[in-house]
């Protein structure tokens, strides 16, 4: 019928992840099991370049790969940093983000406290952009070009302001991050920062 469903994913006791929309795309009524795909917007890439274009959504479905895990990484992160941005210590909920050390998708990337950092919105993107790296003792390096550069307040003082200070970590020292994980990020970072 093509009706999309809410599907709830188990991730803890009582604790749901939101899977939606999904749709049943086979049904195998022997062994009582339906096949799920997940459809979400497609990007809309007929830019026509105009300033103002009228109304023109549209929409398909897409296969997507869901990171099941991300849900609980994301609680164990934010628990260990007592819901602050290890980096300027804001604790807006809906601000601070769980942010992976080494990306999810490398092979050391392990959804485990230890290769996390709780970070709020701009220093998450800035970190994952590299242009904010945070080396293996845990001091925060702006990106050189970003140092150099005259802007506003938010470049001032959201990201030139922390350049050589220390992050916050967590009391429990099992669950603060690994520097060998800060190391291997931070040489990244170096690179993509020397070469712009």
């Amino acid at each position: 019928m093509q009706v999309p469903l809410i599907y709830l994913h188990g991730i803890a006791p009582g604790q749901y992840m939101v899977v939606q929309p999904v749709f049943i795309t086979r049904d195998d009524p022997a062994s009582a099991s339906v096949l799920l795909e997940v459809g979400l917007p497609a990007a809309d890439v007929r830019g026509e370049g105009l300033v103002s274009a009228p109304d023109a959504r549209e929409y398909a479905l897409a296969e997507v790969r869901l990171r099941l895990h991300q849900q609980r990484f994301r609680q164990d992160v934010l628990r260990a940093y007592r819901h602050r941005c290890t980096v300027c210590a804001l604790r807006e909920p809906a601000l601070v983000q769980a942010a992976h050390i080494v990306e999810d998708r490398a092979e050391q990337g392990v959804a485990a406290v230890v290769n996390g950092l709780a970070l709020c919105a701009i220093h998450h993107l800035a970190y994952d952009r590299n242009l904010m790296g945070i080396d293996p003792v845990g001091v925060v390096h702006i990106a050189k070009r970003l140092l150099d550069e005259q802007d506003g307040p938010m470049l001032r003082e959201g990201l030139q302001g922390f350049h050589g200070r220390g992050i916050s970590v967590p009391h429990r020292r099992q669950e603060r991050p690994e520097p060998d994980r800060l190391e291997q990020r931070f040489d990244v970072f170096t690179r993509i920062s020397d070469a712009a």
